[in-house]
């Protein structure tokens, strides 16, 4: 009786536009980055790289402390809306179905197709997809896959989320969300600010050449037990000019140290990563709060869309920087052209039963 009570006070709850606004703007904001990252100049080749420029990776430096960060908050804000809808049994099937299936097939099906194209590109392969897909699976370098080797790609993202999903399961049931309420409702706008510190140093735990288990499972747990409440939402919001003045003057120092010396710390790059999403979670609140048509497609469209979209991505760049000369012709025909491929994708396979589960459509 007294589950049944919980669950109909929790669907009687409005949804949250501005998380699903905020996680679908986010997933957008991928074509633009990984187009970029064709002319990084990092010394981190992508799957198809030109040459260095500092304009593009200077764009990247903007977003690359939150953009994907945020997801694994948004992600934990997620997790406990619908952990209060759902048993633990019912919360790990969905994540299997949603996320472990998902990773599998992508692993299978698509990440190996985008090493393919690697291989053409630096390495002039001229043997069959298949014959690639058996050389992905038989070796082993660094797990970027720019060589064609094995690597989880993109779908690092939704392999770390299935993990720190099951991994949090057990702080919750040993620290359930009701006993750190009362102590978040108290903490100030500076203290949440303060968070920053232990997503440092949860960095270096599980940290593969840059991607990182625990940063991103303090991150989710934080989203959970902080950022869900809505008096600490409420405190950041009224913070937001300060909060904003020290997110602007932190970035333009990011850009600065970026410029002067091609490096700017863990440290300073995890507390302006936090600051950043801090300041973009009151402004979500603030402006992105409303139900849109854009809302309502990209909640069904953008998981399949973070799936799809690199392969794509990947292929398209390989035949676009070999037919045009243009720079600009050839970023915009990527970024665009990938996004569009990637909208008509979705669209064909939602007609498909069996190959819909592939990316997590329900």
């Amino acid at each position: 009786m007294q589950r049944k009570k919980k669950l109909e006070m929790n669907e009687n709850k409005p949804r949250r536009h501005d998380i699903d606004n905020l996680r679908n703007l986010t997933i957008l904001l991928l074509f633009p980055v990984h187009t970029f990252m064709i002319w990084n100049d990092f010394g981190s080749k992508f799957y198809i790289w030109v040459e260095e420029n500092k304009i593009l990776s200077t764009l990247i430096v903007l977003v690359n402390p939150w953009f994907m960060p945020i997801l694994f908050v948004i992600a934990g804000i997620s997790a406990r809306y619908a952990l209060e809808k759902r048993t633990v049994k019912e919360f790990i099937i969905q994540r299997i179905h949603k996320l472990l299936v998902p990773f599998i097939c992508g692993m299978i099906l698509l990440v190996p197709f985008q090493t393919f194209y690697a291989r053409k590109y630096f390495y002039h392969y001229e043997g069959s997809l298949l014959g690639n897909w058996k050389y992905f699976f038989t070796h082993l370098t660094d797990l970027s896959g720019y060589d064609g080797a094995f690597t989880p790609g993109h779908l690092w993202f939704i392999l770390f989320l299935f993990l720190i999903s099951l991994i949090s399961l057990v702080i919750f049931h040993f620290l359930p969300y009701e006993r750190v309420s009362l102590w978040v409702e108290k903490i100030s706008a500076f203290g949440i600010l303060l968070l920053f510190i232990p997503i440092w140093l949860m960095y270096y735990l599980g940290n593969f050449g840059g991607f990182s288990i625990g940063k991103n499972l303090a991150l989710y747990l934080i989203g959970c037990y902080v950022l869900s409440n809505d008096l600490a939402a409420e405190k950041i919001a009224k913070n937001i000019k300060w909060l904003a003045m020290l997110c602007i003057i932190g970035t333009i120092a990011l850009v600065v140290l970026y410029y002067k010396a091609s490096y700017y710390g863990d440290l300073w790059i995890n507390y302006i990563g936090w600051n950043s999403i801090l300041v973009l979670l009151a402004l979500g609140k603030r402006f992105l709060c409303r139900r849109t048509k854009f809302t309502v497609y990209f909640n069904r469209a953008s998981y399949p869309v973070y799936i799809l979209h690199q392969s794509i991505l990947v292929a398209l760049a390989y035949y676009v920087v070999q037919a045009c000369d243009s720079m600009p012709i050839q970023v915009l025909g990527i970024c665009i052209g990938s996004f569009g491929l990637t909208i008509l994708a979705y669209h064909l396979i939602k007609m498909v039963p069996f190959v819909r589960k592939i990316v997590g459509i329900k």
